[in-house]
């Protein structure tokens, strides 16, 4: 079994729509794929991405069939915000994340766990999402957008990844400044990342044959 963690440099970049792409592509390989959303918040009354990811997983994994959206979530909250922040109560317990990924995780053979928001969300004071990534001794992707300002969110999150010894790859999610993109920001990853680096759209095949 592999655990897969898909992280971003912020919020709104597209972990959801990656972990969607992922599943349809690993399952086409005849792996068996599963979800984790260990925490959603801005839930009133279900956690949407975790019911759009799991209805996708169940396509492909019968293993889910009988699984509801929150059982794949650890912890959901109202307030659209970091989890420390949402977490009124200070209900979270990080064993029962890990034991949630490590249930999930009996139910297929690559699990896709998507994080919240960005590397350094705070899921407690001082246990952050990166902390899990490294904790699991997941393999982690790093979606990272295409608008103006990227580069410096790229380099902070990928030299953060790095100083914790994670395993990691990278890719742009191109969708805003599209046009804009190859003038602004792709000289820099050609000249500083070589071939290091991928877009979603095209990458996405070559990636998932080297996990």
């Amino acid at each position: 079994m592999k655990l897969l963690f898909v992280t971003a440099t912020n919020t709104n970049i597209g972990k959801t729509f990656v972990s969607l792409k992922l599943i349809e592509n690993i399952a086409k390989h005849k792996i068996e794929v599963g979800v984790c959303k260990p925490i959603e918040t801005g839930v009133i009354y279900e956690p949407e991405d975790a019911k759009k990811l799991l209805e996708k997983v169940k396509i492909y994994n019968k293993k889910f069939k009988s699984i509801n959206p929150k059982d794949i979530t650890a912890y959901t909250f109202k307030l659209p915000s970091a989890p420390f922040c949402a977490d009124i109560k200070r209900e979270i317990n990080i064993e029962k994340i890990k034991d949630k990924i490590k249930e999930l995780s009996k139910l297929s053979d690559i699990l896709i766990i998507e994080g919240a928001g960005g590397l350094f969300v705070p899921i407690t004071k001082d246990y952050m999402m990166i902390d899990l990534a490294k904790e699991l001794n997941a393999k982690v992707l790093l979606v990272t957008p295409s608008k103006l300002g990227c580069i410096n969110d790229t380099l902070l999150s990928i030299e953060a990844l790095k100083s914790r010894n994670i395993d990691y790859d990278w890719c742009v999610n191109l969708y805003k400044d599209r046009n804009e993109f190859q003038i602004v920001t792709q000289p820099f990853y050609d000249s500083y990342f070589k071939k290091e680096w991928w877009f979603l759209d095209k990458g996405l095949e070559n990636f998932i044959e080297k996990i």
